[in-house]
């Protein structure tokens, strides 16, 4: 039996073992056997001016839903790319040494972007002279460049100290010093990772999933050169080098930052702790009125922020979104999270209104400020944490409404109960705080001439009926 467990235990060391060597091994520009190549590649800076012809990528691939989201993703790219205020966010960068290594060209106009387009061609079938049916798309490397940025190639191929921190669902990251004194964040497309596994094991082309993937990662170099913030990790540099026998193959060079803990965190002092919030806070309003507009991260957890000289900075940002999800009415406008659900409004231009910064939001409220804050405070700030974090919460009804119960306000549209006019939805909770009557509110589908919400405010809920399209909240503490 001890014997057994030997053997056991190991089988799981020497499996720990191969997985890092290989992780080691197949990182793009880390191929000992192709180390040579670094002779003939150029810094990314340089590497635009001369004429590199742009290689086309084939692959024989018969699915036409890889072929949708090959266009998805490289066109949300685009997207990123050609959204104004990229040289407004660059303005507000004063030190040298930020402007150095963060500030990229500028865009090219959208002429430029099209014509470019077209003589690389969007990813699409096309027929071969045998009549067969070929997926044709081309590397990033010539569809998407980065320029004024320090460190490239040469850099990476003389990297020393390199080793494996970890792995998502897409990307593995490594740590790295770079001419003996620069330790830097290494990220590369994860061939065993899941994103990839999941996607050859569906389409059965290696070369078309990587694109795929590599996408996602020239999506972040994206919103890292757009997104320039002291709460957003810097980008320093990228390569594009051959590996695992595909061209081009991309690894991003960023700051380096410490995994976020936080247990480890719960221990430090209170006054650490709110200098961890307050960076999230900074970030959070950041976000909420980028040069993009409303960012909102779609997969907001503690181990997508990393911690640089006690500030807390977000590192992954290929799940990120602009976009305000579309709707026709509140409904559509639902949110929902393991404690709790939210319906916000509609707005008359059909898109859910503040969505993207509400989420951020409570998602920072849940997985940071409720466990960061409260421990340890100060007991002349108790008071305000409390209020802060054990705000009024709302239980949501949808299609339903409370006929009766009602009080008389001022100024009310309605002379038998309180009905009064809103922006959205934080402004009728504030108002059913501030009135010492108001126990529940009916966010009804009406809108005034100018566009804001007509809400019925209640002295309870005991009664309610169906109604459709509208919704009621019953205020469930305080």
């Amino acid at each position: 039996m001890k014997r057994r467990k030997i053997a056991i235990a190991a089988g799981l060391c020497c499996s720990f073992f191969l997985g890092t060597l290989l992780n080691l091994l197949f990182i793009p520009g880390f191929d000992h056997q192709q180390r040579w190549r670094h002779q003939r590649l150029e810094s990314p800076g340089q590497r635009d001016h001369l004429s590199v012809d742009p290689s086309l990528l084939f692959s024989r691939v018969s699915d036409r839903d890889l072929l949708q989201q090959l266009r998805e993703r490289y066109e949300e790219v685009v997207r990123y790319r050609q959204q104004p205020g990229a040289s407004a966010a660059a303005g507000r960068l004063a030190r040298p040494l930020e402007r150095r290594l963060m500030d990229l060209a500028q865009n090219s106009s959208p002429d430029q972007l099209q014509a470019q387009q077209q003589q690389q061609g969007h990813p699409g079938f096309h027929k071969t002279a045998a009549g067969e049916s070929t997926l044709v798309f081309s590397s990033p490397a010539s569809a998407f460049r980065f320029h004024s940025l320090s460190l490239g190639c040469p850099h990476i191929n003389n990297a020393s100290s390199v080793h494996y921190l970890g792995s998502g669902y897409t990307k593995a990251v490594y740590k790295a010093v770079l001419n003996d004194t620069l330790a830097v964040a290494l990220k590369s497309v994860d061939f065993g990772g899941h994103d990839m596994e999941n996607c050859v094991k569906q389409y059965g082309t290696l070369e078309a999933c990587y694109r795929l993937a590599s996408y996602k990662l020239v999506k972040e170099m994206t919103l890292l050169q757009r997104l320039q913030h002291s709460n957003i990790l810097k980008l320093y540099g990228y390569c594009y080098q051959d590996s695992n026998n595909i061209a081009d193959t991309l690894t991003t060079i960023t700051e380096l930052g410490s995994p976020l803990e936080m247990i480890q965190l719960l221990q430090t002092s209170w006054e650490e702790r709110f200098r961890i919030c307050l960076s999230l806070i900074r970030l959070l309003h950041y976000l909420a009125h980028s040069p993009l507009g409303s960012v909102t991260l779609l997969d907001f957890r503690p181990r997508q922020f990393v911690i640089v000289d006690g500030e807390l900075k977000v590192t992954d940002l290929d799940d990120a979104s602009i976009n305000e999800t579309p709707c026709s009415r509140n409904g559509d406008c639902f949110m929902e999270f393991p404690a709790r659900n939210f319906t916000l409004t509609c707005s008359l231009e059909g898109r859910c209104q503040s969505m993207n910064e509400k989420r951020n939001l409570y998602n920072a409220y849940r997985f940071f400020f409720t466990y960061l804050l409260p421990h340890s405070a100060p007991s002349s700030l108790r008071s305000l944490l409390d209020t802060v974090v054990n705000a009024t919460e709302y239980k949501q009804l949808a299609n339903v409404a409370v006929p009766d119960e009602n009080y008389r306000c001022w100024p009310s549209y309605h002379h038998e109960g309180c009905l009064l006019s809103v922006f959205d939805l934080n402004e009728a909770m504030e108002i059913c705080d501030n009135h010492s009557q108001c126990h529940a509110f009916v966010l009804t589908n009406q809108t005034t001439w100018t566009g804001r919400h007509l809400v019925f405010f209640k002295t309870s809920s005991n009664h309610m009926v169906p109604a459709a399209e509208k919704i009621t909240f019953v205020k469930v503490t305080g």
